[in-house]
């Protein structure tokens, strides 16, 4: 999947974003599995996924405390 802007998850809805935030914690088990097994090819995209993840995390702290 391509990465999110944090303007683009700022602009969404919590359940929508809980549900993107689901969405990538999935991917990153499957690219985690892929690594392990020798299958995944660019080693980058597990940690710009942490990233989006993290990210993810964050602005759905900030919109439940505000």
């Amino acid at each position: 999947m391509p990465p999110v802007k944090a303007k683009e998850l700022r602009d969404l809805t919590v359940d929508e974003l809980k549900e993107k935030f689901e969405g990538r914690k999935k991917e990153l088990f499957s690219l985690r599995l892929q690594a392990k097994l020798g299958k995944l090819e660019k080693h980058s995209s597990v940690r710009m996924t942490k990233r989006e993840i993290a990210r993810m995390m964050t602005i759905l702290r900030q919109k439940e405390h505000s």
